[in-house]
Formats: structure tokens, sequence, C-alpha cells
């Protein structure tokens, strides 16, 4: 099957939720079909080139799914849609169609059964319960008691302000606990360089 693509400047994680404008004619014609089929679209981040006009020219080689849950028109007349982070996938081969939309064939990965948080992880998800006090976390419906790893590692490496490389690094990780190992010393190296 070939799945249209929209690469933006973010890393998008499952059950994240990510406010989208439409605008260019090729995502508004994919949103439309998406919406009648039922489907979602591939969210891969931008690695070069840009997120208008001409199609990507290079981007992650990991995504994850994006399903529409919410739409409207905002006040500057642009369509509004919200998207929550569905499955993960690799990217295989890839074409731009003559509007410039990117179709791929993806393969899905699998996912490990959730489990549930362990004592290490409290620092963790206090964490994210702090962050779920700022009115942007907040505004997406995010941040706060979670219940279990993937939860608590999805929302973290999606809200921190990680490096893109890392943040994709964290999308490969299969295993929830690996992703909250990484996540606990990528923030040790973000406290180490504010100390030095």
């Amino acid at each position: 099957m070939r799945y249209p693509l929209f690469p933006l400047g973010i890393v998008l994680f499952p059950g994240c939720n990510l406010d989208l404008q439409i605008f260019e004619a090729r995502y508004l014609d994919m949103v439309s079909a998406c919406m009648r089929r039922g489907e979602g679209f591939g969210v891969v981040t931008i690695l070069e080139g840009q997120e208008v006009g001409e199609a990507a020219r290079r981007f992650s080689q990991v995504g994850c799914e994006a399903l529409i849950c919410d739409f409207q028109q905002r006040p500057n007349g642009l369509l509004g849609i919200r998207v929550e982070g569905g499955r993960r996938f690799h990217v295989g081969d890839v074409s731009v169609q003559a509007d410039q939309l990117t179709l791929a064939e993806v393969q899905w990965l699998d996912e490990v059964e959730d489990a549930p948080l362990q004592v290490e992880h409290a620092d963790l998800a206090a964490l994210l319960g702090a962050l779920a006090e700022h009115p942007l976390v907040a505004d997406l419906g995010m941040g706060g008691a979670v219940g279990g790893q993937q939860a608590l590692a999805n929302q973290l490496a999606y809200l921190l302000p990680f490096a893109t490389e890392q943040k994709l690094q964290l999308l490969e990780q299969a295993l929830p606990a690996q992703r909250l190992q990484l996540i606990q010393q990528f923030l040790d190296q973000m406290q180490g360089e504010m100390t030095a």
C-alpha cells in the first residue's frame, strides 16, 4: 500500500497529540481522502528541505502514523486538525506525485506489550506531571498521570526539548523501558551541560 507522508520539522510519538494548520492543496486533498477512508497518514521528520513547497529532500526512515481526531476552520480561514500519534513505521520505497505529495511503502513496527511503571520511574513520572502544568501541554490534553511505561516514555520524548536526532533515536526504540533509560541519559547530559 502506498501511504501518504507529511514531512514536518517535529518528531511525533504514539499517543501524543499534534495540532496542524493545513493550507497546501496537496495536504488538503490528503486530509480529505484520509477522513473519507477513516485512515491516517504518516508523519516523518524533515532532515533536509522544508515543510512547504517542494517535497522534502530527505526525511527520517522511521515515522509515526497520525490519526485525525478533530478538525475545525481556524479564524484565519485555514483548516486546523488535531492528530494523535498511532503506530510507528519504517519508510520503504518512496515516490513523489505531480502535486508534490510524498507516498511510501511502509512497514509497521511491532509494539511490545506495555509494562507498569516501576519505582525507578517516579522522578520521570513527576517530571511529566510538572509538564502538564504548562498551558501548551494542557491545551494538547497531555501530561499528568499515565498508566504505564509506554505513555510515560512517549509523552516525555515528545514534550522535552531534546535535539531532533535524540528524539528520532527514542522513536526507534522498541521497548518502553529502553526509551525511558535513554530519556534519563539525555536528561543527565542536559543537566551536566547546564552545570558545566
